[in-house]
């Protein structure tokens, strides 16, 4: 008698529907200058087979860790399908990230195996003798670095050109561990978020309760790597075959193009992506697309209405995190500017220092729990501290301030703490401050943030007040530093130079000096543009 299948399960999920619908493309991977990759349900089940058999064949064990450190590229959805199948835990990083952050979430999280990309194997190998429980490397050959040492790593195309195999699935249970998806460290190192596949599963289900049906086509440029587009876009669209488009990554310039090709019917937006849309020149076929509505989290208040009329669509406006919480504003719905209510299985309050639920208007941290009283819980991997702090009192404390208005909706006014959020990653500055201390050139550094010019709410840019040597000081070449050394969204958005960094009696630096030396109009600001450092002349208006 056959087992039953369990649609909470990532993998029973595909293994159903490649039985019921195997023929239908349900993810393109679009590309700008080669052939598209396209996967069937039964493509993605045939391949996730063969992963799941060469990934036991290197010896896994149950619930140990492997890291995907590629960009959107099917082999990414059909690692997540083999992990589900064989009850192994991927934990999937950003292809950009390097150096000591790298080292230390392989570190944390205990990865004995990693598949990168061409493009990402000089980061790997740079720090793959700071991680003693590596034993293996697979390699995805993009065909953007023809110069990778293959020789080095298996290909892990080999494996999927070879014959193909059938897995037994080995899930104990849905509440075990899926992935582990690390935190920015927004005020300490990055703590891993502890996924189960049942959480994965019903994930999966977000779209309908947002009203977002089957016959829609969803579009992303957003990492795989990311929650929002795990969540948001991949797994609504495995359940509900949406037959979803993929980029390796965003580019703004594009993607008008891309969504009147394949009849993309929504997108999905963080942060200051939305700005940096609509600041793209006006063109006269601006709304001559598909579109139908934007999946929006963060779109400014200032050009809410004016997105929607220039291009012809509408707002979905939404509010998430990886540990839990959701909030959404229905299309039409309640004001411009809010991210919305809970949905009915939820309760949201905001609170003051002291945990009194704050009066409409007055800004406190967002929490919430489920509607039925039950306490909030997380897990984060190997920090049981954190974790109860993370839900103390019953409630999951999202470090957001927000504040609500006498109909109860919601908005974002700032993150609580240290963390800067830019373009919707949130930075640690720890470790822009780290890259810039050792540059030969900086004497001393403090990394902040003013609010962002692109005018999204909670944006912000972020500034590197610096002590420098002035008769040696070459603004480009510590931008150029930044940016061999950062992610992209690490790298500061300002230079500010300085005589000495403003500290009080205990050596913490004072934001507010800074803030004020910044906008005076002798400042000395440097910003990167075109290819180069250009001063700021007049100071800025934070």
């Amino acid at each position: 008698m056959a087992r039953e299948l369990n649609e909470l399960v990532l993998a029973d999920m595909i293994a159903a529907r490649a039985e019921a619908r195997p023929d239908l493309d349900v993810v393109t991977f679009e590309s700008e200058t080669g052939a598209d990759e396209i996967r069937t349900y039964a493509d993605l089940w045939v391949n996730a087979n063969k992963l799941a058999a060469g990934l036991l064949a290197r010896g896994m064990e149950y619930g140990d860790r492997f890291a995907i450190l590629i960009r959107n590229h099917p082999e990414f959805i059909e690692l997540m399908i083999a992990a589900s199948l064989t009850g192994l835990v991927f934990v999937p990083i950003d292809p950009r990230t390097r150096g000591a952050k790298l080292a230390y979430t392989l570190n944390n999280s205990g990865c004995r195996g990693i598949v990168c990309a061409d493009y990402s194997l000089a980061q790997v190998e740079e720090i793959r003798g700071q991680v003693p429980s590596l034993e293996w490397l697979w390699l995805l050959d993009s065909g953007e670095n023809p110069d990778a040492p293959f020789a080095s790593a298996t290909d892990i195309r080999e494996i999927l050109s070879g014959p193909d195999t059938s897995v037994d699935l080995r899930l104990r249970d849905p509440g075990d561990a899926l992935q582990i998806l690390y935190t920015s460290g927004t005020t300490g190192d990055p703590k891993g978020v502890v996924f189960a596949n049942a959480r994965y599963g019903m994930a999966s289900m977000l779209a309908m309760m947002l009203g977002i049906g089957a016959d829609e086509r969803p579009y992303t440029g957003l990492s795989l790597t990311h929650g929002n587009a795990q969540l948001m876009t991949l797994a609504s669209a495995l359940r509900l075959g949406q037959r979803a488009v993929f980029s390796r990554k965003f580019t703004k310039s594009r993607l008008w193009d891309i969504t009147r090709k394949y009849g993309c019917t929504f997108f999905n937006l963080l942060g200051g992506m939305s700005t940096a849309i609509y600041s793209e020149p006006v063109r006269p076929d601006d709304a001559d697309n598909p579109v139908r509505f934007v999946l929006s989290s963060g779109m400014p208040a200032a050009i809410w209405e004016n997105f929607e009329q220039r291009f012809d669509l509408k707002i979905l406006e939404a509010y998430g995190a990886i540990e839990g919480g959701m909030a959404f504003k229905p299309i039409g719905v309640g004001p411009i500017g809010s991210f919305g209510k809970p949905p009915p299985t939820m309760e949201i309050k905001i609170v003051d220092e002291e945990n009194n639920e704050c009066p409409p208007g007055v800004p406190g941290e967002l929490v919430s729990r489920a509607a039925t009283g039950e306490a909030a819980s997380v897990s984060y991997f190997k920090n049981d501290a954190a974790s109860q702090k993370k839900t103390e009192g019953g409630w999951l404390r999202s470090g957001d301030i927000c504040h609500r208005d006498a109909e109860g909706w919601l908005f974002f006014d700032y993150r609580k703490g240290g963390g800067i959020r830019h373009n919707g990653d949130f930075i640690n500055p720890g470790f822009v401050e780290g890259v810039l201390a050792e540059n030969p050139q900086v004497l001393d550094v403090y990394v902040y943030g003013i609010a962002s010019a692109n005018g999204s709410p909670g944006e912000k840019d972020a500034v590197a007040a610096i002590v420098v040597d002035r008769f040696a000081f070459d603004p480009s070449a510590v931008f150029a530093w930044c940016r061999d050394k950062l992610e992209p969204n690490f790298v500061p958005t300002y230079l500010q130079v300085v005589d000495e960094i403003p500290k009080t009696a205990s050596e913490k630096p004072q934001d507010r000096f800074l803030i004020e030396a910044l906008c005076a109009s002798g400042a000395e600001i440097y910003e990167w543009r075109n290819g180069m450092a250009v001063r700021k002349e007049g100071g800025l208006k934070p």
